[in-house]
This record gives C-alpha cells, structure tokens and sequence, in this order.
C-alpha cells in the first residue's frame, strides 16, 4: 500500500479557516506532505460523544494520563447512563513530524523513575483539563508544554479522535498536531514528571512486529492489551496499555487501514455502583 504521506501529497482538498472547528490551524507551514497530512486530517469525524457530561471520577497520578488499560468510549454507553458514569476529562498530545527517512514519527515521553506511580512508563504528553483551557487541543499543547518543553506555538492541532476510557474511567481525548520544523523542537523536561524523550514510527502501532499482548477479563467479557517493545539510541522502551490503544487508533486513522491484528476491546458494562476507587482490571 502506498504510504499516505505520498498519496496525499497531491491532495487538492482544502478548508476555508472559518469552516474549521475553533481548535484546528489551517496555516500552511512546514512541508508539502506535512501540509497535506494536516488537511486530510481536518476531514476526520470522530464518533460522536457528548460534552454534556458532569464530572465526577477522578484519575490517579496527579491528573497525568498513565493507565495499562484503555479503550475507545464508543464501547461504554455513556450517554444512556448519565447518572450513573461521568467522568473526568483529560487530552493527549499525539505530536507528528516527519522524520530523516521521511516516515512519520510521535514524540513520546517516558515517566520520571521519581513518581510514586506508573514510574519509568511511557506516555504521551497530557493531563487532566485545568479552567483557564479553551478546549481539549489547549489542554494537550499547555500540558506538552509544561513536561517536555514543546512550544505551543510550533504545533498545528488539526483534529481530535473518539475519547478513550482509562482504567481509572477519566475520559481522555486524543489529540493530534503536526510539528512541521521538528528543528524547532529543543526538550526541556520537567525532572519531576519526565525522565526522558523520544520518538517512534506511528506506522509500527499497525504492524505485528514486536507486538504481543494478554487477554483480560473485564465483567465477563474478555478484552486484548497490547503491547509493543521499541529501542532506540541503544535504549529500550515498553509502549502499552492506553497509550498503545490511542496510538492503534491514531494510526489506523492517518494510514487509513486497521491494524494487522486483532483489537478486541471490551464491551463496556457499567458497574452497579461506581465510587472513586472503582477501576477496571
């Protein structure tokens, strides 16, 4: 299959900026392929979900996003149980450049060995929502700001995709933005949070290689994590969990094919009663 960065470099589509959604730049900045990409991705509809929600759970590790498990809300039926299942709400940051061999490439982060929780797991640049953020694109910038240094300005938010449930049930909304001048990208991690920086090939979250993955259990339905072993400058890393099921997705979204393997996400069952220690397992 042709890569979709070279099938959109002929791409004739192109939005007006008032016919944008408030949170996506439609400067044309960067490469060709990389313009392209931003456009292509203006395009995408995820499945509908409401921001009528009230808050209620809470996640764990101060507001970061870090969970073994996640999946795509479309699965909990959220809207039909209102009373019962309002979460918090948080964004990622799913930061793309083009890498030297030309590829596309996400920047991920792995955890301070500091942190009481989830220490030295890897993740992507988010958090929970804070008041002064005009929506989920400024969460996810403000928060990759302030882990790993990454200027807001330098990175074209272009969609968002369907919200994942965390083990801890926070609603988390992947964001995508384009970093078009990666040279224009200096890290500076905050030393509590994050111990390093790095960045891996989306296309890899399709393919079966260095892939494996559990099986769990999940009210009676069964359910696949996934987990994907990458090195790189001779360091090794394990991507798993929800960041590995937001990046399955952002993937089969930007190459617009699914995955060479099986998913299987659960088919979400709201517990009887939910409390602030409820999670999933």
């Amino acid at each position: 299959m042709i890569s979709i960065l070279r099938r959109l470099s002929s791409s004739s589509v192109f939005l007006t900026r008032a016919s944008l959604p408030k949170y996506m730049d439609s400067s044309p900045k960067g490469s060709h392929r990389l313009h392209a990409l931003a456009q292509q991705l203006r395009l995408y509809k995820p499945p509908f979900f409401s921001d009528d929600i009230e808050e209620q759970s809470m996640e764990e590790n101060g507001g970061k996003v870090v969970s073994q498990l996640g999946f795509p809300e479309s699965a909990a039926p959220i809207a039909r149980n209102p009373e019962k299942f309002k979460p918090k709400r948080a964004a990622v940051l799913i930061c793309l450049f083009e890498g030297d061999a030309g590829d596309l490439r996400v920047i991920l982060t792995k955890r301070s060995s500091r942190m009481s929780t989830h220490s030295g797991e890897v993740a992507l640049p988010g958090g929970k929502a804070e008041e002064g953020d005009k929506d989920d694109g400024d969460t996810a910038k403000r928060e990759a700001k302030e882990e790993i240094g990454l200027d807001p300005e330098n990175v074209n938010v272009v969609t968002v995709l369907e919200p994942f449930l965390s083990k801890h049930l926070l609603r988390v909304v992947p964001v995508i933005g384009i970093l078009h001048d990666k040279k224009a990208f200096k890290p500076t991690l905050n030393p509590a949070e994050v111990e390093s920086v790095f960045d891996a090939p989306l296309e890899m979250f399709l393919k079966d290689e260095n892939r494996r993955h559990e099986e769990r259990d999940w009210l009676g339905d069964k359910y696949i994590i996934h987990f994907f072993d990458y090195e790189t400058n001779n360091e090794k890393y394990l991507i798993w969990g929800l960041t590995a099921g937001i990046l399955i997705r952002a993937a089969s979204v930007v190459y617009q094919r699914p995955p060479a393997f099986e998913e299987q996400n659960p088919r979400f069952k709201v517990p009887k009663d939910i409390t602030k220690d409820t999670v999933m397992r």
